[in-house]
């Protein structure tokens, strides 16, 4: 089959989702570095496949696309997998914790790692929103683990959805990040989704994304901060 993807990526960052989603997939694809170190995300190439300014990017047949959820939902349903079929009845649910995960869990990530974007550069403000949000995650979390432990058939892993490899991937970055923040998360927690990510961690699939991005052995439930054979996590 010839490569008809290219995912723009940095390593360990929402690209790795969508990474994840790929490999799962068996879809050929290439990937292209946008270095956040040097500011790839605000050249001119860039802008011009995401006006936003912000990574993933997926180029495709159709254009480029962008914004984590809407990635994985074109996927799922381009390639029929991962994600309830639209006359499925499973799918209202798998929609709305989608976009649960996207707009309300992963939004609240990016306020707890970049709290001087929502918050300005008061430190005292920083603080308080950083309480806040993590307060925010944890009731994020708990509802997620209700979710898990119904087996429905859009978190847990039986069978595999585009959910199940974002919340692992949130899962990671609330133990890692910000760097030395990182107590108010324990992923005892919430059992059904601790047992989730250690099902998905074992996958084949997974494996291929921490040889890529030098994720280390337990990605999702013993984390560790990347080494990726290029470019940076941060």
């Amino acid at each position: 089959m010839t490569t008809h993807y290219r995912l723009y990526y940095a390593p360990d960052n929402a690209s790795l989702i969508v990474r994840l989603a790929l490999e799962e997939l068996g879809l050929p694809y290439k990937t292209s570095l946008v270095g956040r170190a040097t500011g790839g995300q605000t050249a001119p190439d860039y802008l011009a496949l995401n006006p936003h300014g912000l990574i993933p990017t997926l180029d495709t047949p159709d254009g480029p696309i962008f914004e984590t959820g809407a990635i994985l939902l074109w996927l799922a349903d381009t390639h029929g997998a991962l994600a309830p079929a639209p006359a499925d009845p499973d799918r209202a649910t798998f929609l709305k914790w989608l976009f649960f995960t996207s707009n309300t869990l992963h939004a609240n990530l990016r306020m707890l790692f970049y709290p001087r974007k929502y918050a300005g550069t008061e430190p005292a403000a920083q603080i308080a929103l950083r309480a806040q949000t993590k307060a925010n995650l944890l009731t994020h979390l708990a509802r997620l683990d209700d979710l898990a432990a119904t087996q429905a058939p859009v978190l847990g892993g039986i069978p595999l959805t585009m959910l199940d490899l974002y919340v692992c991937a949130c899962l990671r970055w609330m133990a890692l990040y910000p760097e030395g923040e990182t107590a108010w998360f324990s992923l005892a927690r919430t059992p059904h989704l601790a047992r989730l990510a250690a099902r998905i961690e074992q996958r084949h699939s997974v494996k291929r994304a921490i040889r890529a991005e030098g994720l280390g052995p337990k990605p999702f439930t013993a984390p560790s901060i990347a080494t990726p054979p290029e470019g940076s996590p941060n």
